[in-house]
């Protein structure tokens, strides 16, 4: 059971409300890249995001907007602003930490929303059922590329006919494992 593992990056997914008070007023997120899951893509648009140790400037903006507005940080980032990076599931933000985002018009202080993502396999429900996979089972994913090669353990699946089937990790994790890029991982139930 191999899926491709891509590392996803430091970014911020907006509101249309907090996309207005950092970029104007109408202001939409534009495409500059499309990402692997249907309908999402890397914007053109930046902030910076501060916290009460330093500030990390140029950092991605995702699109489509949310329902809320969250920041996904590797818990090296989140040590370097000063900030708490509870690991959790995107969109479980009750409880997580505060930062500040400020974009070219204005900044906001959100009082929750910073997480460190858990490591993940989204899945097509064709895809999960030809593994053997269920929504939110938890397994471990050996990674068969790279110099140091090693199992993430506690990857959580996502399966949703919205997704296509790749693993997530953050910067933090595919340094670990010594990767750049998309390489190939074994699911091990």
């Amino acid at each position: 059971m191999n899926v491709t593992v891509e590392t996803s990056a430091r970014h911020v997914h907006l509101t249309k409300e907090d996309m207005a008070i950092l970029f104007g007023e109408g202001a939409v997120l534009t495409v500059k890249k499309e990402l692997t899951q249907p309908g999402q893509f890397l914007s053109n648009e930046r902030v910076t995001l501060t916290g009460s140790k330093r500030e990390l400037q140029n950092v991605a903006v995702l699109g489509p907007e949310r329902s809320a507005t969250q920041v996904e940080i590797s818990l090296t980032d989140a040590r370097s602003l000063g900030v708490v990076a509870p690991v959790r599931e995107s969109g479980d933000v009750k409880g997580s930490g505060s930062i500040r985002i400020t974009g070219p018009c204005g900044s906001i202080d959100i009082p929750e929303g910073v997480i460190a993502a858990k490591r993940h396999v989204h899945l097509t429900p064709e895809d999960a059922e030809k593994f053997g996979l269920s929504d939110k089972q938890i397994v471990s994913v050996r990674i068969c590329d790279g110099e140091r090669r090693l199992t993430f353990d506690d990857v959580v699946c996502r399966v949703s006919p919205k997704f296509a089937t790749y693993m997530h990790i953050d910067t933090d994790e595919a340094n670990a494992a010594g990767i750049a890029g998309n390489v190939t991982g074994e699911i091990i139930k």
